[in-house]
């Protein structure tokens, strides 16, 4: 942990460094497709001397100049599985986003899904020592967080303070400059796959470029598709992407749990090329145009021509009803959403206000799946776009984008991370500081 602790600290110095010097890359590395997209922060305001707390960083104006998707490879349930290849893919994407900025970029912040998350709510407390909450007492409080035992194989990708008390006032953002005895903090922490991480890491070195941040893609999907109030009173935000759906949960605007279904659009294309027996290719294509989750009586006599190139003049003009489609389809949509609901109930989502579900990503594009999504998770779903940033070209504002908009908004006004804070060693959870992440130390 004081390895990570410290690697989370060098990507944040070299954000901010990257951020001086006005241009930063955003990298969406995904199953189906790798998305790139350069920002350019303007102003002098770039980076204000505002220490408080959720405005560290300071809020920054930024607008998109350079975008580019190229097609994932090597990518599998979110997760980097061949190296030679996504690196291939990355560099594609960058340099493509570079030549349309017409700018250099050399500092990425990444997000990926994937990776196994695991969720824990954390709390500490400690006595004021003066009376009056400083820093050094919200530094004493993070510390004073008992660490479960996560696993050497894990790592933490976010760690974030929930919310503070004072004596028996609750809900506090900001609890500084406060008079009272006792503080005490909820924190979210989530831990993930250390070789993940480990390998995308390599990769972006691989392209020399140098990684600025890290992110989970369920968060930041979560920030560009739930509206304020949602982000407020508690939401989910399922991001159906191509090979594994991201879970995040957000309650007064800050993730309070987050997961991952390893199944997603991705697997749904498979199940068409083998009921079909048609390449994948043709699969994506039907399930593109044609797919759905419910039947109606037209769709008996609505017929799809499945074409294909084989020479076999009878198998090449094969038809298939949409109704028949659509029964390949759902029934792996419907596991795919009964695996979330799974998750939502061990997150205990139906105590909170709000329970608005909101579905983004990719895959959240076939018709009718929202009603269907409403059926099986027994809540409020709506279908969510990213929020329209600056300079994003029209091609890159669609749902399949939440999470590089998502990323951009945090690049921009990043919320306080634990190592934000200035935590004394000392104090630093013992037990995890023995479990150094060395790789990263080594590699840096």
């Amino acid at each position: 942990m004081g390895d990570l602790y410290e690697s989370q600290r060098a990507m944040r110095n070299m954000r901010k460094a990257a951020m001086q010097r006005g241009v930063i890359a955003i990298l969406d590395v995904g199953t189906s497709k790798i998305a790139c997209l350069v920002l350019r922060f303007d102003g002098p305001e770039r980076f204000g001397d505002h220490e408080g707390i959720g405005s560290l960083a300071g809020q920054s104006s930024f607008r998109v100049i350079g975008a580019a998707t190229t097609r994932s490879r090597g990518v599998r349930f979110g997760e980097v599985d061949a190296m030679q290849e996504t690196e291939r893919a990355i560099r594609t994407a960058v340099q493509a986003a570079q030549k349309m900025a017409n700018v250099r970029v050399d500092h990425v912040i990444a997000c990926f899904s994937g990776a196994r998350p695991r969720s824990y709510g954390l709390d500490g407390a400690v006595d004021v020592a003066g009376g009056t909450v400083t820093d050094g007492d919200i530094g004493r409080v993070m510390a004073a967080a008992d660490v479960p035992d996560y696993g050497a194989d894990r790592h933490v990708l976010h760690a974030q303070p929930v919310n503070f008390a004072l004596d028996h006032r609750s809900g506090m953002a900001d609890p500084r400059g406060q008079i009272g005895n006792k503080l005490t903090t909820d924190m979210h922490m989530l831990t993930v796959d250390a070789t993940v991480i480990q390998n995308l890491f390599f990769c972006i070195k691989r392209c020399d470029l140098e990684l600025a941040g890290l992110a989970s893609s369920a968060y930041v999907s979560g920030i560009s598709s739930l509206v304020e109030d949602e982000q407020e009173l508690g939401s989910a935000c399922i991001d159906l992407g191509g090979g594994s759906t991201g879970i995040s949960v957000f309650m007064k605007k800050h993730m309070i749990y987050a997961d991952a279904v390893r199944m997603g659009g991705d697997h749904v294309t498979g199940d068409i090329s083998m009921g079909l027996q048609v390449p994948q290719a043709t699969a994506e294509r039907i399930k593109t145009f044609y797919g759905g989750v419910v039947a109606t009586g037209m769709d008996d006599r609505e017929m799809i021509e499945i074409g294909g190139d084989t020479g076999d003049w009878e198998r090449d003009r094969r038809t298939v009803s949409r109704a028949e489609l659509i029964g390949i389809m759902r029934p792996r949509i419907e596991e795919i959403l009964e695996e979330v609901r799974v998750r939502l109930d061990a997150a205990g989502f139906e105590y909170l206000p709000s329970q608005q579900i909101v579905l983004t990503g990719g895959g959240s594009q076939i018709p009718g799946l929202d009603g269907l999504a409403a059926k099986i998770l027994g809540q409020q779903v709506r279908l969510g776009r990213p929020l329209r940033v600056q300079g994003l070209p029209q091609a890159a504002t669609g749902p399949a984008f939440s999470g590089a908009v998502g990323l951009t908004l945090f690049a921009a006004n990043p919320q306080d991370e634990w190592w934000d804070f200035d935590i004394p060693a000392d104090t630093y959870p013992a037990r995890s500081l023995k479990r150094a992440v060395k790789w990263f130390k080594d590699n840096w």
